[in-house]
């Protein structure tokens, strides 16, 4: 490491930290499309149970968009208010 100095390097490997963080909000992303998907497919066979599958679709998308801010949260702190900078 000649050539770049510890506050550069801190810096990018925050910045792969954070593309890494943003993984799980597409992780996310893909795990509530399926989830609204399945919901649909059920609420077409069984219409009758509508309000209790779509009850159920909405606690579970809210319990997974937790994760996906605190992904989102992290990243941000990563790239904005980095906390690694002030241990140089």
């Amino acid at each position: 490491m000649s050539g770049i100095s510890s506050e550069a390097f801190v810096l990018g490997l925050s910045a792969i930290g954070a593309a890494l963080a943003m993984f799980g909000v597409v992780g996310v992303a893909i795990g509530q499309g399926l989830a609204a998907a399945k919901s649909v497919e059920s609420i077409a066979r069984q219409p009758e149970a509508q309000g209790d599958i779509f009850r159920t679709m909405i606690v579970g998308m809210a319990i997974s968009e937790t994760t996906g801010i605190f992904c989102f949260i992290i990243a941000i702190v990563l790239l904005l208010a980095n906390p690694l900078i002030r241990l140089l």
